[in-house]
């Protein structure tokens, strides 16, 4: 499946180097290709959903990591989200 997500992981920008759209007609997620550059494969694709996947995983565990090292050094969970938005 094709998503912005992974065209941007990849390096393509939205409404400059493609379109994502449904008309709701049953075909599902349809794409545009507008750059000029060669429209990545189906395989090029899914490393670059991994890759997004990845990042927002690593992302959700440091903050996970920050989290408890604040804590630890004694802050309460409420210290914590009033003052970093954690």
């Amino acid at each position: 499946m094709v998503t912005a997500k992974a065209l941007q992981q990849l390096g393509f920008e939205p409404q400059v180097d493609f379109r994502l759209y449904d008309h709701s007609d049953g075909n599902g997620q349809q794409m545009e290709w507008l750059s000029s550059d060669p429209q990545p494969s189906d395989a090029e694709i899914a490393v670059g959903q991994a890759a997004w996947e990845e990042e927002q995983s690593s992302k959700a565990a440091r903050l996970v990591s920050a989290k408890s090292k604040l804590e630890a050094l004694g802050l309460t969970t409420e210290e914590v989200k009033t003052a970093f938005g954690i």
